[in-house]
């Protein structure tokens, strides 16, 4: 007879065996700390009997709780998949029945997470294995979880520094309890550089809890817990089980994602992601989002750490070894491997195509997952406190306005470069003052420069501008007609 892992508190055998014969499901879903029976419209989920450090489903008493709370929390994303909990109730006579969502029950043995099925197909984990995740979806992405982000409330006594000390400890602690089922030199290694990693930035890390980035967050957003549902990503099950877990800085609940897609290959798409959400995620003049990048590479590798210590928690329930866990220890020693920034300046006048060139660039340049994007019609618009679609009113757009922005775009790519993180400035650049500004911060902060002046002839930038929909530039046919009228000066960077 086979031992069960430690952590398995209790034997639900009798309730499994009752929900595979009342739901005949289609299929069952195993996890470390769940069972998910599916039918043809139906999802049941119910808690495993496990005891974690970071886990505890331990009484039947807490996984009700667990299950109540994890439908409150994820309705606030995920309103089209969670429908309620429902009872699994226990007869004198020793029978089991399925209760109905919303009822309650003394009797209950058990409790269930019910939810409409989706079609898995659409889950984004399975569509980076057939090549399906796009730009475009990774841009709806960060645009809502940034969203969802600005509208959370701000936590105090939560992710400070003693905090994260006390994380990363546990994180070793259950890197070290996998023994043989990880690869131990790579355990010890991570042992040494996790918390080295840490160490110079705990003043960012205070300042960041001090000034509001710590939330009640999703968690666990890696790519299959978000699936597309009318051609929209959709976060689903965040975490219920642990307020402390989940409780973190914005930008390490982003990193998640970020890590799930850099250990797939896709490099591009997470570096499109965090573009997309740093461009919208509101702003916090104490601690900025760009400042707080210089903990990216602390954070993809806690979160390649987590995920090696889960895969082979889960692997264990199988007895067998995952080869996937050691991969994820592998690369949280590789996200800590330092990587100089560099600055590239694309300039070019409206409809020449900068943006499009900066998102391309932007990937291969730098620190995983790449440069950050800094453009000019992004900063625009936040500091008119405009959504990026809208346009600028009337007038927005005046010799003084323009300098402003100019200066803020070079002070949030400063930012950017002094965390570490290579930057891609996007902008027309069309005075040659404003040129020599960008070469100057390169020399400033002391990083390697490169400019790219963008030709194109005039007809096609205007049928460029004219097709643009759903972007922060306003640029018209007409503005293009006046650009092409601009004195450039001398442009000494390199033409495309």
């Amino acid at each position: 007879m086979t031992a069960h892992p430690s952590f398995i508190v209790e034997d639900q055998s009798a309730t499994t065996a009752f929900l595979e014969a009342r739901l005949a499901p289609q299929k069952r879903i195993d996890t470390h700390g769940a069972i998910v029976f599916l039918t043809s419209e139906r999802a049941y989920k119910m808690k495993r009997a496990v005891k974690f450090p970071y886990m505890d489903f331990s009484t039947v008493a807490i996984r009700r709780a667990m299950c109540a709370a994890e439908v409150e929390i994820n309705a606030r994303l995920a309103p089209e998949i969670y429908l309620g909990v429902a009872p699994i109730r226990k007869a004198p006579d020793g029978t089991l029945a399925l209760g109905e969502v919303g009822q309650p029950a003394d009797d209950a043995v058990d409790w269930l997470v019910v939810m409409r099925r989706f079609d898995e197909d659409g889950l984004l984990d399975r569509m980076a294995t057939r090549g399906a995740l796009t730009p475009e979806m990774m841009a709806a992405l960060g645009a809502r979880v940034a969203t969802y982000h600005n509208a959370l409330p701000p936590l105090a006594g939560f992710a400070g520094p003693e905090d994260y000390r006390r994380s990363v400890a546990a994180d070793i602690h259950q890197l070290r309890e996998q023994g043989g089922r990880l690869d131990r030199e790579t355990t010890e290694a991570l042992a040494v550089q996790l918390p080295g990693a840490l160490e110079p930035f705990t003043d960012l890390v205070a300042r960041r809890a001090a000034a509001g980035a710590v939330r009640r967050c999703h968690g666990d957003l890696h790519l299959r817990n978000i699936v597309l549902i009318d051609g929209l990503p959709v976060p689903f099950d965040a975490i219920e089980f642990s307020e402390r877990i989940a409780s973190i800085d914005v930008l390490y609940d982003l990193a998640f994602t970020l890590m799930d897609l850099c250990d797939r290959g896709l490099r591009p798409l997470a570096n499109r992601l965090l573009n997309e959400w740093l461009w919208r995620i509101a702003e916090l003049p104490d601690a900025p989002h760009e400042a707080a990048l210089a903990l990216l590479p602390h954070f993809l590798s806690r979160r390649a750490t987590v995920r090696a210590f889960v895969e082979a928690s889960g692997a264990a329930l199988a007895g067998k070894v995952s080869e996937e866990a050691r991969d994820y220890q592998r690369l949280a020693l590789a996200f800590l491997q330092p990587a100089p920034p560099r600055l590239l300046a694309i300039g070019g006048l409206s409809g020449s195509g900068k943006t499009t060139q900066a998102l391309r660039r932007a990937p291969e340049i730098g620190r995983t997952p790449g440069a950050v994007v800094v453009r000019s019609d992004v900063e625009r618009k936040r500091r008119a406190g405009l959504a990026l679609e809208d346009r600028m009113p009337a007038g927005g757009y005046t010799a003084q306005g323009s300098a402003e922005v100019y200066a803020a775009m070079l002070a949030r790519a400063e930012s950017v470069l002094r965390a570490g993180q290579s930057v891609v400035l996007d902008a027309v650049f069309a005075r040659p003052d404003e040129r020599a500004m960008a070469e100057a911060l390169a020399a400033r902060v002391d990083v390697p420069f490169d400019g790219i002046w963008l030709d194109v002839p005039k007809e096609v930038a205007m049928t460029r501008v004219a097709q643009r929909k759903g972007d922060a530039s306003d640029a018209t046919p007409a503005v293009v007609e006046r650009q092409f009228a601009y004195d450039l000066g001398s442009i000494t960077w390199r033409r495309e």
